[in-house]
Order: structure tokens, then sequence, then C-alpha cells
């Protein structure tokens, strides 16, 4: 069995205990065995990463640029055979997690580019002979935590901006997919970056996470994970004087109006909804549906549901991989009942699936599963599963579809499916979500733009593209007497 240790200050340190790393596709395959690291390995990487902090900050941008280059080119190069890891640690289908890795290696070519882009402004003071200068500087040594549905895309889009900015980084990633974030921490070690600026410290959160969070020396954290302990990691950062940024999650509506086109309506909503095991904060988990489309949309989405090929996440075929461990299968499945006791009528799929691997070991299978003519207050329709669970809200019109889609303490994604342009462009304004999309799933953005969402869903400046220099940078502002 393959040990894989924590990365710090540019060595691969052992742990005094490792924990097996399982394929939720087929239990008897372990992948390999990952560092528990403790709060002491915590303290050695912050060391190490302000002990590189004032020569990375200070160093020149082409040494960035051709760093972050190099580790970009290095994924793109190995996208197959990291994608096939993703899928055998996570669950997603192999597509799914060859085109994760994909868009993980062109953030970081992206941010390469960054490096050179750095911008600032000069002004001319309002009393004569003196000039400002506005200029951005990196904020220091950033603690990251990361989720586990998306392994490698989410570590890259912190990691990627945190480093072409000059900062250094301490790397905590989910403790159930540690696979891909070391293959990541792999490729930067070897990147040509100096020991000390990127630091992997594997481990579980309420050890690894809440020592990153609470060290005076980290300037700032970025999080990726659930609502209760986001709100527990801003409240820290405040109290030290942390910069904090948090995405927590989404209960995302889609809309679909009489005058869509319903075979476009079905597919994005079958995309959105239980693509990925519906385990993507971007998913659709409920899909609002006008009065004159209802029938023919449950109709039709029930039949696309049953074309949806359920098994080994790695298998040609399959177009739906497992849920990811058995706690997420028990909390899915707990929610179907709390469905079905709050009147919801369960309409498709609604348990677990008996799929086994060709050596016949289990994994943690689930049925696609559809809950109509349920009710916008259901627990259902207020609170994230994270699953591939899906329920469908009747509504009147676009006015009350478009009330019930804003009616959500989250506001990360939002979808609506219509022909007309008139609703179209009302709803992107009136949409409270970070993100909308016009007949395209909930799920599914590009590398360059910000990412983020409104109300309970995030907190802090937007991940991705340009705007991710507000969190990663902090502004100087300089005057000078002529």
């Amino acid at each position: 069995m393959s040990r894989h240790d924590n990365l710090i200050n540019g060595q691969w340190k052992a742990a005094d205990g490792y924990s097996a790393n399982t394929n939720p596709s087929d239990l008897s395959d372990v992948i390999g065995e990952y560092a528990q690291g403790n709060a002491s390995d915590v303290e050695a990487a912050i060391a190490a990463a302000a002990a590189a902090f004032p020569a990375w900050s200070t160093s020149g941008i082409q040494a960035r640029h051709d760093a972050l280059d190099r580790i970009g080119n290095e994924i793109l190069a190995r996208k197959e055979e990291l994608g096939d890891l993703l899928a055998r640690e996570e669950g997603k289908t192999r597509p799914e997690a060859i085109g994760e890795v994909g868009r993980a290696g062109q953030i970081f070519k992206f941010f390469a580019g960054e490096c050179l882009r750095l911008a600032g402004e000069t002004l001319p003071s309002v009393r004569p002979g003196i000039g400002v200068e506005i200029t951005r500087e990196p904020v220091g040594v950033v603690g990251l935590i990361t989720p586990w549905n998306f392994p490698i895309a989410i570590p890259a889009w912190k990691i990627a901006p945190a480093l072409a900015f000059g900062n250094c980084v301490v790397l905590k990633p989910a403790d159930l997919v540690p696979g891909s974030a070391w293959a990541l921490a792999d490729i930067i070690h070897r990147s040509g970056i100096p020991a000390g600026v990127f630091n992997l410290v594997m481990g579980p959160g309420r050890v690894i996470g809440d020592a990153l969070v609470r060290h005076p020396d980290i300037a700032a954290i970025s999080f990726t994970g659930s609502v209760g302990v986001g709100r527990g990691i801003a409240e820290a950062c405040v109290k030290s004087g942390k910069k904090v940024q948090l995405e927590m999650g989404g209960k995302n509506p889609q809309v679909v109006l009489d005058d869509a086109d319903l075979a476009q309506a079905v597919e994005l909503c079958a995309q959105s909804g239980f693509y990925s095991t519906g385990q993507r904060c971007t998913a659709s988990s409920r899909l609002i549906v006008t009065d004159r489309i209802y029938p023919a949309f449950i109709e039709a989405l029930q039949a696309r549901m049953a074309r949806i090929k359920v098994g080994d996440a790695r298998a040609a075929g399959t177009d739906m991989g497992p849920v990811v461990s058995q706690s997420q299968l028990e909390q899915d499945l707990s929610y179907v009942e709390i469905a079905k006791a709050e009147g919801a009528v369960l309409a498709g799929g609604g348990g677990a699936v008996a799929c086994h691997t060709g050596s016949g070991n289990r994994g943690y299978y689930m049925a696609p599963t559809l809950f109509v003519d349920t009710a916008a207050g259901m627990r259902i329709n207020r609170e994230e599963v994270f699953g591939p669970v899906a329920s469908v809200i009747r509504v009147r019109d676009y006015e009350e579809a478009l009330a019930v889609a804003n009616d959500t303490p989250f506001g990360l994604a939002a979808g609506i499916a219509t022909t007309s342009l008139k609703h179209a462009s009302h709803f992107k304004r009136h949409s409270q979500a970070g993100m909308v999309m016009v007949n395209l799933p909930t799920a599914g953005v590009d590398y360059h733009v910000p990412f983020g969402g409104r109300k309970g869903s995030s907190y802090g400046p937007r991940e991705q593209g340009r705007y991710a220099q507000e969190f990663y940078t902090t502004v100087k502002t300089a005057y000078t007497l002529a």
C-alpha cells in the first residue's frame, strides 16, 4: 500500500498516522494511505510559509509566470491519468473528472498570465506637486481549506491566484479525497517554486482547519464547504482580523416557463440535478415549473431519468457515479424520507441502487430521485441535500416563479428556461443569485470569470478570474512630493 506524506518546507514529511482513501465505486479498492497531520505539522508549514514570504512576495513576475505555466502544462498533459484518479476517489464519471482536471490546468495557465497583468493607478493629488500611486501587494500567508466534491479544480482556483499575486500557501484538502490534492501538490513541488511557498497538510478539519484558522501568522483564509463550518470560520477570522472568503453551497432554482423548449429544458434540468451525482454546489435541486408545461415536463423528465445509467464512475457508458461516502448516502436517503413525510410525491428513484463492480463489490450508489407536487416551504426545498435529488414546485406564471426562486436563504446560481427575451432579461436582473444561466444548466462555469453567490451562499470577494485579486491582494496608496 503506497503512503503519501505531507509537503512542508519543500520536503515530504511523514505523519504519525495515515488514513485509507477508498473508491466509492468499489469499496474493496483502496487507492492509497494519506497522511493524517496534526497541529504541529500546521505550525511547521506556517513557519515555512512565513519564512518564504519576503522573497517570494517581491520576486520577479516572470519567475512566477513560468512556474504557474509549467504547473498548468503538466496538469493538461496528464489530464487522462489525473482524471482517472479523480473519478476513482470521488465518484464523478471519468469524462466529468477529465473535464475538471482540464479546468484546473487552464486555471493555472490563466493566472500565469495574471502575474504579468497586475495593474495599479497613478493619480494626481488635489495638492499641487504631489503624485499618488495605488498598487496591490500580496496579503501574506494564506490558509486554503477545500471540499471533496471538486478535489482538483477548487484547490487550483485558490492556489493559483494566491501564488500568482505573491502569497505563500498552506493547503488543507478534504480528508475524504486527498489523492487529487496530493497529486497537484507533487506537480507544484516540482515546478521550481521555492521551498516553503506552497505547503500541503492533510488530515481532519477539526484539527488541521482549526489550527490554520486560529494561527496568528495566517493573514487570510479561503474556505469552501458547509454553512455551519463556514460561519464558525468567519467568526474566528473576524475576531483575529484575518481576511476571509467563504463559499458555502446553495439551493439553486431552475425555472421552466410555459414557452420553454421542452426537450432543452428537460436536458438542462437532468444535467443540473443529477450529473456529478448532484454533488455540486451549483446543482439545481428546485425545479420551478409553470402550469401549462408542468404535466408534459414531468413526463419528459421521468423518461430522461430512466435513461441515466448509474454505475462505476470509471466504466464506459456510466452517466452517474456513486455518492461519495456512506455518510453522504445516508444523508441523501434521510431527505427522501423527510420529503415523503411532508407530503411530497415520489416520482422516480428514492433509494439506494444495487450496482456492483466487476469484482462484485458494492459502492455507494443511489438512483436519481424526483419529487413532484412539492411546496416551497418543505425542507426538501429549503435545505441543501447535496445528492441526486430534485423536487418540482408548480407555479402559475413567471411572476410567481421568480418569487419562489428568490425565496431561499441561498443565492449561488439560478437558471431559467424560456424563449421570451423579456422574461430572460428580467430574470437576469432580478434573480437574487450571483450567477444566472439562461437556457443552460446551472452547473458549469468558465475558469476565467468570477464565481460566487449572494446571501447564505458566499461571503467576501469573488473567486476566479481577475476578481480573485480582491481577496489575494491588499491595496496600498503612496504619495510622492515631486
